[in-house]
């Protein structure tokens, strides 16, 4: 199964680890972890870091509940997804698509 399929598969039995950092960044940027659940259930990954540590990592691209676009950057670990960050990508650091950085 793909990186891909694996994330949705882990949203789906609720194999989610949301780490002390992933929740306090979700509650400074208005985001729920239904938001999260939801971007990561329907995204795409734009972005893969397998040489994160401690586990290979990537940022999806998805929505929010309410239709934003919403980044999530997670990683996979034994039996479980990791959730880092989730942020509302901005139009200064990404194209109009969110799925290409902007060149500096």
């Amino acid at each position: 199964m793909d990186m891909l399929g694996i994330i949705k598969q882990l949203c789906e039995n609720m194999a989610l680890r949301w780490t002390a950092h992933v929740l306090v960044r979700l509650t400074q940027r208005g985001i729920t972890t239904d938001d999260v659940v939801f971007a990561l259930l329907n995204g795409d990954i734009i972005e893969a870091y397998p040489t994160d540590y401690p586990y290979p990592s990537c940022l999806v691209l998805g929505q929010s509940v309410n239709g934003n676009p919403l980044h999530v950057v997670c990683g996979k670990g034994e039996g479980e997804l990791w959730l880092i960050t989730a942020y509302e990508p901005s139009l200064r650091e990404w194209e109009q698509d969110f799925r290409t950085r902007r060149k500096s």
